[in-house]
């Protein structure tokens, strides 16, 4: 069983910051920023690829509302909500997840940062591909 279905199921002890009968949101143990929430289905889907639309509606609105709640409630300026999609892309816990990372300025520890070295992409080329 992975180590989210256990914090479901209670058997592993959470800081539970909202739960329903689809989805369950914790505080990560890690805490890249203060409040650095997690949002997680409770049905055990290995990432976003395999989750029903139904399901993935859900987690997306909870996600939302639990993101203005934490940045009014903890004065953050702003707020990453990522999600990973296998180990490639950074996934350690292979179960779906949202995390929601509260931002308070550039001394938060976090940085994401978008800098391609490679040569630009014919993007009619990969268009094509994507489309099959």
């Amino acid at each position: 069983m992975c180590i989210f279905c256990s914090i479901i199921e209670g058997t592993i002890p959470s800081a539970r910051v909202y739960e329903d009968e689809t989805c369950l949101a914790i505080l990560d143990i890690s805490q890249v920023t203060r409040g650095h929430t997690l949002v997680l289905p409770k049905k055990h889907f290995d990432n976003i690829l395999e989750c029903d639309d139904e399901t993935l509606a859900h987690l997306i609105s909870v996600t939302r509302m639990l993101a203005d709640r934490i940045v009014k409630n903890l004065n953050a300026k702003g707020c990453n909500i990522l999600v990973n999609t296998n180990e490639a892309a950074g996934q350690s816990v292979m179960h779906l997840h949202f995390h929601i990372i509260p931002r308070y300025g550039e001394e938060d520890g976090l940085t994401i940062e978008f800098n391609p070295q490679h040569e630009p992409y014919d993007l009619g080329e990969v268009l094509k591909e994507i489309n099959g």
